[in-house]
């Protein structure tokens, strides 16, 4: 299972950690308290960033802007396979981006809703590949 600092979960989304830590005060998002750091767990992180693309308050909150670079960090927030092909969907800041792979690849990469991986794109593919921590 893959838990998530405020401070990443923040980067993920695109806004700032005060606005994660106020959502966690209301409730829109579970967390605890790992090691005396507060923390949220990716499957709970990857259910916000799917709500957060359907609504007007995204544009709103979010920080910054992608970069001008073809690589943006994001979290998987669904993940759709078959005996060949797997459809993984992603968050990244105010992004939502699809990609299309072998089920072999999305299950080498370890792709689950809640991961944390980096969709780069290149005309009309996507690749998507997980951070060295």
């Amino acid at each position: 299972m893959t838990d998530y600092r405020v401070a990443e979960a923040a980067e993920l989304l695109g806004v700032s950690t005060d606005t994660v830590r106020r959502w966690i005060d209301a409730g829109r998002v579970p967390s605890s308290t790992v090691e005396g750091r507060t923390v949220i767990v990716g499957a709970d992180l990857a259910v916000l960033a799917t709500s957060l693309v359907d609504e007007a308050e995204h544009d709103r909150t979010r920080a910054g802007a992608v970069s001008a670079r073809n690589r943006m960090t994001g979290i998987v927030t669904r993940v759709v396979t078959d005996t060949v092909m797997a459809q993984v969907e992603m968050v990244c800041g105010p992004y939502r981006v699809v990609s299309l792979m072998s089920t072999e690849a999305a299950v080498e990469l370890g792709l689950e809703p809640g991961v944390r991986a980096i969709a780069s794109v290149k005309s009309t593919n996507v690749v998507v590949e997980r951070p060295v921590r």
